[in-house]
């Protein structure tokens, strides 16, 4: 297949071009140019927030990688003076995480792109980045997809309303859509900080301590991309790591931190993550890979 990554250069962006470059023919799409360890493959310069820029990089492509995001939200109360010394505009997440996805969509129906896969985030759950002092309110544990969102801030929201509008081009247009509600990526470097800064835990996190290795996020949107003929239309799928960035066991966590959540607890052995990734493992044959816990 010929495929587009958008993102290229950026923090997953290399991972999911080696995961692909053996088997299929890969665009890259960016602002700015990928490293030289990609030279050898073409570049589209470009920016998602345009269409016209979008359908210069779909042309001619089969599937599209979709990697690109503004990662918080830039609007947040607490997060706006982070933003403007960023040099980022209060509407910079709304702008890249609903009309760059609409743009890119837009786009890949014109060119007949037959599969869409996108970097989602587990935040579509609203469980970080809260405004009200209203807690997160969990149905059960661990998480899987079936569990209500309770999104308030605008990437949340973003990140949860892209699904819906990825759906709404499945029904659409035919195009296959997939989306992985990705936890904190990981690469090596960072799991060697994680392992030799390790410390007892101190406070209930409102991330759940969730984490993913970026080579396990690599391969699961490979593998979402070649098996799309096999799966649903269109699909979401959490991705994360099987344990927890923590040193604890998940269940002493939560009596330690939240017992009033111990009623909830369906199944949450050792170090297992509070969100499951039970249907990406059914659905494709993809495992967890990568450790923070040891190197050799």
């Amino acid at each position: 297949m010929r495929v587009l990554i958008t993102a290229a250069n950026g923090k997953l962006g290399a991972y999911v071009i080696r995961a692909l470059a053996r088997d299929h023919d890969l665009v890259l799409f960016a602002r700015h140019q990928p490293g030289a360890e990609f030279d050898g493959l073409p570049w589209v310069q470009g920016d998602i927030t345009s269409l016209d820029d979008c359908r210069r990089a779909l042309q001619g492509i089969d599937a599209l990688q979709h990697l690109a995001a503004q990662p918080w939200p830039t609007d947040h109360p607490q997060m706006r003076e982070q933003a403007a010394a960023a040099g980022l505009a209060i509407d910079t997440t709304f702008r890249a995480n609903m009309v760059g996805v609409y743009n890119l969509l837009q786009a890949a129906v014109e060119a007949n792109v037959r599969t869409v896969v996108m970097a989602g985030s587990n935040c579509v759950l609203g469980h970080g980045y809260r405004i009200s002092a209203a807690p997160f309110p969990h149905a059960f544990l661990p998480i899987d997809e079936t569990h209500p969102t309770w999104p308030e801030d605008s990437y949340s929201f973003t990140k949860r309303a892209g699904e819906d509008l990825l759906a709404s081009y499945t029904r659409a247009y035919g195009i296959r859509t997939y989306v992985t509600r990705i936890a904190g990526i990981c690469p090596p470097a960072q799991r060697r900080r994680m392992l030799a800064e390790a410390t007892p835990t101190t406070t209930w996190s409102p991330w759940l301590w969730g984490w993913v290795g970026s080579e396990d996020v690599a391969s699961a949107h490979r593998l979402l991309m070649e098996q799309a003929d096999e799966l649903p239309p269109h699909d979401v799928y959490f991705l994360n790591a099987d344990d927890t960035t923590a040193l604890e066991p998940t269940r002493h966590l939560i009596e330690r931190f939240r017992p009033d959540l111990l009623p909830l607890v369906r199944e949450l052995d050792g170090h297992a993550s509070l969100i499951t990734c039970t249907k990406l493992k059914a659905a494709t044959g993809w495992r967890h890979q990568t450790t923070w816990r040891e190197f050799q």
